[in-house]
């Protein structure tokens, strides 16, 4: 009797806990919450009336208040399994099939009285003449769980039939007992699988939630990208003949990228992340120019100086266009990135370059990479004010520029990597 009052406390505490738990927990609306604290809070009621009924402790005075008790108990019990398929999400199933037990509480209520289903005697607890009523809507409830239960198996495509078999044998071990031993300890198992049920339906809705938000975050980053590549090449066309400038360049950083990581160059900050970043955002890097006018842009002859800083104003105004364009649709990092290297691939290592004049390591590394990229593409492109370079004399020009305009490693990097690959 000991332990069985130490097994009813735990699966009281337990039954508490896991109560207390739906209720903090925000990932189910209402009426799932509903329907787990219903589940929960009937366990932990029919383990205590079933031991208050046969804790041991009885005396015919008793039997008015345990009549009451066991005709709730024997009125809720049944109904578990539908509040079991309510917290597994078969929210329609279970309110249809909880009309199916109404008239069984009304049969245990009416029968009470005449002792048919139980009594109560001098000696305490006995089944009448028609307990078969009340075993016979336990066992449908079962089978009612337990269809449920490959339903709800169905909807997430068996994904864990493990754990649907443990819940169907932990019941089962748990009414053998009653049933042919006369040991009580059908709460203890139902409890055992409420919560196995618990574990089970979250995970499950955990993972397709996270499978939906992987999915979203793809469509987003496609439009995102899909954004991108439209955006500059509307800039592109205004600004070339070619129109393949943005992605040469995209491919000439992401091979700069990749070498200098190979020869463990700036591997404090070149990754994967950092790879796929400065491939995507490489194209935004002449977004600026959308305000520069097309008498400038498409001037045929070198640049005044006056117009040369209107050319200029483009690196600037195109770290301010990049966050308000993606600004509320990525994260702060991704922002940064892109506006980093809008704002900054013209400057120069050496300290000469524009608009802030950044010098060397506080030029950021992206924008750095988008500068070799960007001039050495324009020594051997055709632009409407010149004809395009040799490869080999833009590469002297390249060399020539190290420690200057461009960042020593990165030019090694560049002509092992990119020198290789010119023909993109």
């Amino acid at each position: 009797m000991h332990f069985y009052l130490s097994s009813i406390i735990l699966i009281e505490l337990l039954m508490l806990s896991m109560t207390i738990h739906v209720i903090r927990y925000s990932g189910f609306d209402k009426q799932q919450k509903t329907w787990h604290i219903i589940t929960f809070v009937s366990v932990m009621f029919c383990a205590a009336a079933e031991y208050a009924v046969h804790c041991g402790y009885y005396s015919p005075s008793f039997a008015v208040p345990l009549t009451i008790i066991t005709v709730l108990q024997f009125s809720v019990a049944p109904p578990m399994a539908v509040f079991f398929s309510g917290a597994l999400g078969l929210h329609e199933q279970s309110k249809k099939a909880l009309w199916f037990f109404i008239p069984h509480a009304a049969i245990e209520i009416i029968a009470a009285p005449f002792g048919w289903i139980f009594y109560f005697a001098e000696d305490g607890y006995h089944r009448g003449n028609f307990f078969m009523i009340y075993s016979v809507f336990y066992f449908f409830s079962l089978i009612y769980l337990m269809v449920c239960m490959l339903a709800v198996g169905k909807r997430f495509k068996h994904r864990d039939k493990f754990t649907i078999i443990m819940v169907v044998l932990t019941l089962i071990a748990g009414i053998i007992p009653v049933t042919f031993m006369n040991l009580h300890t059908a709460y203890i198992s139902i409890g055992m699988a409420a919560c196995l049920c618990y574990i089970y339906y979250n995970d499950l809705v955990q993972e397709d939630t996270q499978v939906a938000l992987i999915a979203n975050q793809k469509r987003i980053t496609d439009m995102q990208e899909h954004m991108i590549s439209g955006l500059a090449s509307v800039i592109e066309n205004r600004d070339t003949d070619t129109g393949q400038h943005v992605s040469r360049t995209r491919e000439y950083v992401k091979l700069i990228a990749l070498g200098a990581l190979k020869e463990g160059v700036y591997t404090d900050e070149i990754d994967g992340l950092f790879i796929n970043l400065i491939y995507t955002l490489a194209p935004m890097h002449d977004v600026g120019k959308i305000v520069v006018s097309d008498t400038i842009l498409k001037k045929p002859a070198k640049l005044t100086a006056e117009e040369f800083e209107q050319m200029k104003l483009h690196a600037a105004k195109g770290g301010v266009i990049v966050g308000q364009i993606l600004s509320g649709i990525t994260d702060e990092s991704y922002l940064r990135f892109a506006s980093d290297i809008a704002m900054y691939h013209h400057e120069r290592w050496d300290g000469t370059g524009y608009p802030e004049g950044l010098k060397a390591k506080d030029i950021p590394l992206c924008a750095r990479i988008m500068a070799l990229a960007d001039v050495y593409d324009a020594l051997i492109s055709d632009r409407c004010y010149k004809k395009a370079l040799p490869e080999n004399e833009a590469l002297e020009i390249i060399k020539e520029e190290s420690g200057t305009h461009f960042d020593p490693q990165l030019i090694t990097v560049f002509l092992k990597y990119v020198q290789t690959n010119s023909g993109l």
